[in-house]
């Protein structure tokens, strides 16, 4: 038996219930991991309120770092004493231990901390694939980010600028744009005192930037169409203020052929290969110094409810970490 996060239907932060749940032994292609080090992550929310449909009851949190206890049949690349991280579905980090599908994990390379790994898988990865595969982020490019101060947001700053990028940020205060610069993002935009699309045309030379990366949605969407170049791409990765409502697809022939995606984490690590190869592309930015992991947060993990209330408040900066 263990303490985890249960919830029995959707809605605010008080349906999450610490309980005692049972356990089972791992079965074939499972793994049991003892966490030491569980994330917290704006999709969490979405599980949380019904945003993203669960089955109910249901585990909630994506992301967790520990150790292995045991390993089921057939799986040969880990055994019990290993550090491992993830960042995948089903929910259910928010727990002291759980059974997870083993190719789901990766080993923590030296020169990680648990805490960094929790901290930096799913927003670490998510930057991977915007910046090195959706679009990759080259010298000389200027991008535009929003929530530069959020988990993402500042370790997409530090990154995109490691590798020659200029970065502008849109935040939502003057603390957040110092924290924003401190991490790589060259221009802050104050987006409740500031138009940000005559600040991305000023700084750009009225050329505005090949790419857009939105985690903000109904707030930001249809301005940020207006702050691309021709040929342009628009990449809703998250919806933080609310669904993006229906385009007409006119919208982007008109505003100069644009391109549109709204990818998931879980397709761009679909395959076992490519989690790897980004989990490294990750490990190798963290240890080389490029990305710096700020865990600005922690919290016990039964005081999830207080979390997430600080999280939908906006009162949160870069990384939260729980406790087990």
């Amino acid at each position: 038996m263990v303490q985890a996060i249960r919830i029995q239907q959707p809605g605010g932060p008080e349906v999450m219930q610490w309980q005692e749940i049972d356990l089972p032994a791992p079965g074939p292609g499972q793994a049991l991991v003892r966490h030491t080090a569980v994330g917290l992550n704006y999709i969490d929310t979405y599980h949380r309120s019904g945003l993203y449909n669960l089955p109910m009851p249901a585990g909630i949190g994506m992301e967790g770092a520990g150790t292995v206890e045991a390993v089921g049949p057939d799986v040969k690349d880990l055994v019990a004493g290993d550090r491992v991280a993830y960042a995948a579905g089903p929910p259910g980090s928010y727990s002291e231990a759980r059974i997870i599908a083993a190719d789901r994990l990766v080993k923590i390379p030296e020169g990680v901390s648990d805490q960094q790994a929790a901290a930096m898988m799913l927003k670490g990865l998510t930057t991977q694939y915007l910046i090195r595969r959706i679009y990759k982020v080259k010298e000389g490019d200027t991008i535009l980010m929003h929530a530069a101060a959020g988990g993402v947001g500042l370790i997409l700053c530090q990154w995109a600028a490691a590798l020659g990028a200029t970065v502008i940020g849109t935040v939502g205060s003057k603390d957040k744009a110092e924290l924003a610069k401190a991490h790589g993002c060259h221009h802050t935009i104050l987006y409740r005192e500031e138009d940000f699309v005559e600040r991305v045309k000023e700084i750009t030379a009225g050329k505005g930037v090949p790419v857009v990366y939105d985690g903000v949605g109904k707030d930001t969407f249809m301005k940020s169409l207006d702050c691309l170049s021709p040929l342009g791409l628009m990449v809703a990765f998250g919806q933080s203020s609310g669904n993006v409502p229906p385009l007409e697809l006119g919208v982007l022939s008109a505003k100069g052929s644009l391109f549109l995606t709204r990818p998931t984490l879980v397709t761009y690590t679909a395959k076992r290969e490519d989690l790897v190869a980004s989990a490294n592309d990750l490990f190798d930015a963290v240890k080389s110094g490029k990305v710096k992991i700020d865990i600005n947060q922690t919290y016990p993990l039964k005081d999830v409810v207080k979390a997430h209330q600080d999280l939908e408040a906006r009162k949160t900066t870069g990384s939260t970490v729980f406790l087990p």
